[in-house]
């Protein structure tokens, strides 16, 4: 399972963020969820799982609106949350190897906020060499609107397997089993590797990744994204 990017990767992460906002200059992440995976005989494995509530900068709040959405509250993070540059390093010790894939679904979103985030905490190197690898993108080029992880999820048969609670790990956990759901589906997972799509009627939204090819991707999937010239 998963044997394609395996082949070329030592480890694949996926990850997940929670955050008080839409802005990644401003917001902050208040969740940080990641799942290591490896390939151990031809099964896929967890070796590494990290969730960690990350405490807000003094004065800064959860807005109600979010509160209500994540189920995350001040009150939680007061309690459970710990210093960003302690879970910042729980992260960047996920990255050993030489060869990861670095996983997410609408990964231009969490991407702009984890770049912020490690260079905050001075461990940005650790993207240098990371390949990325868009779920959202895959999953807009093979299937009708909506594109949300929920509807992926029910498209793929997972309701009462995995969870989407807007919660980080149980969107990260979900991620996965999608992830394995899109490979028996179609087994071209590799050729969207750094391929990110974007609505082309509001462009890309955030800050361009170097590394990551842009192209537009129209609701009417005439040919893979991958295709296009």
């Amino acid at each position: 399972m998963l044997n394609k990017l395996f082949d070329k990767y030592d480890s694949i992460i996926a990850i997940d963020t929670e955050t008080t906002g839409l802005d990644f200059k401003y917001d902050k992440i208040i969740e940080l969820s990641a799942v290591k995976l490896i390939n151990n005989s031809g099964k896929v494995r967890i070796t590494d799982e990290l969730d960690e509530f990350i405490l807000l900068p003094e004065g800064r709040i959860i807005p109600p609106e979010v509160e209500k959405l994540t189920g995350i509250t001040n009150a939680i993070l007061k309690k459970e949350g710990k210093p960003q540059s302690e879970v910042c390093k729980q992260f960047a010790d996920l990255f050993k190897e030489d060869k990861i894939l670095l996983v997410a679904y609408n990964a231009q979103f969490d991407m702009n906020y984890l770049y912020y985030f490690l260079k905050e905490n001075n461990k940005v190197d650790i993207l240098k060499k990371i390949n990325m690898l868009d779920a959202y993108t895959i999953y807009r080029d093979r299937h009708e609107y909506p594109h949300k992880l929920c509807n992926a999820i029910e498209q793929y048969g997972l309701l009462g397997v995995v969870k989407n609670s807007h919660r980080a790990i149980d969107d990260t956990i979900a991620l996965v089993e999608v992830l394995k759901a899109m490979e028996a589906e179609c087994p071209d997972l590799e050729m969207y590797i750094n391929l990110f799509g974007y609505n082309p009627k509001y462009g890309v939204s955030g800050t361009k990744i170097s590394s990551v090819t842009y192209k537009p991707q129209s609701y009417d999937r005439l040919i893979k994204l991958y295709l296009q010239k």
